[in-house]
């Protein structure tokens, strides 16, 4: 009786394998991960917004009187942005050099593997510093005085910001050492987070346009690049490993006696967490998935705070109907979106065991119910156009 109910069990449990799976501690820190990078990023943006504007207002009322008192006429402001923002033309041609870059990589990585690693190791620690500021600047607060100090041609920083770059330089320097998974991580965790604070997506017509193709792109290079070059051009570039540049300059000086020889590096394109109950098993997210669909949510997050302190409907002009959709954001939706769209690309595979193109998933799990709920709000027209223009309402009265 005992083994039968045993092998009942077992068959159950390879039933639902899949299942069992997709709960592994991996893919659920993959997921958990990828959406924090997500909303740190977008929030991190909207308070940059603010600050700046906020700062902009400061010096221009300074500016007024000191040009009252002058008598001196108010020159017209021009704001420095900071932010890069991609027009149509830039989300036109970006799938196009990634597929450039995809392919460099993919011919030509074993000669320029330093320059990759070199490369990716300064972009990487720039990142992480802005990733580690705000804790940096916490830290630092009881004890400095928030002055800059100079550094001559090098421009004036903070001692919060001085902190972080040095902490930053160190993680890096230790992951060239020993390569270990979670400074990979941890870099690459920088590198999402500055991307999406930095970058900005002006309207939904950009976003649809960037995010469309850009499935093209990963469904093309996942799918469709093994009956072109024989094996998978996105998987064997996202998991081959890079030369140590610590190990090539020991070679080269005829060190290889007097220095340990570091581990290969895996380059922080993606996010990897192993397994805690499969020895051996491990999660891979690429950053594009996460960076992707985050500057679209962040464009969303932008629109919903636009909205709010505009205080009426976009399109109309009055009030918005007060219940239920009236209290779901756009940035919530995104989000909800965005989960499920990851849901569903771990659990195809799982069921078809091969590496899935995750913007297969993820871009129509956000980007339809975005567009769903701004048709129904009213707010479509406004979002695909110029959503943070305001509209000046006409006041002439008809007689």
């Amino acid at each position: 009786m005992s083994q039968v109910a045993g092998g009942a069990g077992t068959t159950e449990f390879r039933e639902y394998q899949w299942a069992y799976s997709i709960m592994d501690s991996s893919r659920v820190s993959t997921c958990l991960i990828s959406m924090l990078l997500i909303v740190y990023g977008s929030f991190r943006s909207l308070n940059m917004e603010q600050e700046a504007r906020e700062r902009q207002e400061k010096k221009r009322q300074s500016e007024s009187m000191n040009n009252l008192l002058t008598g001196e006429p108010v020159q017209q402001e021009t704001s420095n942005n900071k932010f890069a923002t991609l027009d149509t033309m830039h989300a036109l041609c970006l799938p196009l050099g990634a597929s450039i870059s995809l392919l460099v990589m993919f011919f030509f990585f074993d000669s320029m593997q330093m320059l990759f690693a070199v490369c990716t190791a300064i972009i990487a620690t720039v990142a992480l510093a802005f990733l580690l500021l705000p804790m940096c600047q916490y830290i630092i607060r009881p004890c400095s005085d928030g002055n800059r100090i100079s550094f001559g041609i090098c421009g004036r920083f903070t001692a919060a910001e001085l902190f972080s770059f040095s902490l930053a330089v160190s993680i890096v320097c230790i992951w060239v050492l020993t390569g270990h998974w979670l400074l990979m991580d941890a870099m690459g965790m920088g590198l999402c987070v500055a991307f999406i604070a930095f970058v900005r997506l002006p309207s939904l017509k950009v976003s649809t346009l960037l995010l469309t193709g850009l499935l093209i792109y990963d469904v093309f290079w996942v799918f469709f690049s093994s009956y072109i070059f024989s094996t998978n051009v996105m998987v064997k570039v996202a998991t081959r490993p890079a030369e140590n540049p610590v190990g090539i300059v020991a070679r080269k000086l005829n060190l290889g006696g007097i220095v340990k020889e570091p581990p290969k590096l895996n380059l922080p394109g993606k996010l990897v967490f192993p397994s805690i109950q499969n020895s051996g098993h491990f999660s891979m997210l690429g950053l594009g998935d996460i960076v992707m669909p985050g500057l679209l949510l962040c464009f969303v997050l932008r629109y919903d705070a636009y909205k709010k302190s505009q205080g009426t409907s976009a399109e109309t002009g009055v009030p918005p109907p007060k219940g239920v959709g009236s209290k779901l954001t756009y940035f919530h939706c995104s989000l909800l979106g965005y989960f499920l769209g990851l849901l569903t690309a771990t659990v195809s595979s799982e069921v078809f065991k091969a590496a899935q193109p995750a913007l297969l998933y993820l871009v129509p799990f956000t980007l339809l119910p975005l567009l769903t709920m701004a048709y129904l709000k009213g707010d479509l027209r406004r979002m695909w156009s110029e959503p943070f223009i305001t509209q000046q309402t006409s006041k002439q009265l008809e007689v």
